[in-house]
């Protein structure tokens, strides 16, 4: 399960279950807004495991809920796009042996995405922002993410 943010493309919440039902997802939504930190909308496709009581819980938190159409994965392009890539850059190059594992991987990798792994449609910068670095600082180094799987680059000053 992934929460994600459209206005920064920031990934608000994820969760991991072998078995997905509606209170586990209408626990996982209160997890992601504690408090009065709800948005107005939650979008979500028509999964079976979205039932009753995953309804009645983001209406009480009082989240309006909008179900995209039958088999249109475009109507939510932007959680798509994060699952793809997830895939591609993510899971297609590990092995994951459990769920333990999967959590760790996964969480490596929303870090990466936030901190350091650039978007076009927000001007090849971060879903968290990130400072320039004049070039005559220092040596250019790589620092592992996800496990050495992606990098970071940034200069050390001298």
């Amino acid at each position: 399960m992934i929460i994600l943010a459209h206005d920064r493309r920031r990934i608000i919440h994820t969760a991991v279950t072998e078995h997905p039902t509606a209170p586990w997802l209408s626990c996982q939504v209160t997890e992601a807004f504690p408090w009065d930190s709800a948005p107005r909308y939650l979008l979500h496709d028509r999964g079976a495991s979205y039932g009753a009581e995953f309804c009645n819980r983001v209406d009480a938190m009082g989240i309006i809920e909008v179900v995209t159409a039958p088999r249109s994965p475009w109507q939510n392009a932007y959680v798509e796009r994060v699952i793809g890539s997830i895939r591609r850059e993510c899971l297609d190059h590990i092995v994951i042996f459990n769920e333990r594992h999967l959590r760790r991987v996964l969480s490596s990798y929303v870090d990466y995405y936030q901190r350091t792994r650039t978007h076009l449609s927000l001007d090849n910068d971060c879903p968290d922002p990130r400072p320039i670095m004049p070039r005559g600082i220092g040596k250019v180094v790589a620092i592992a993410k996800v496990g050495g799987l992606h990098h970071r680059y940034e200069r050390l000053a001298a």
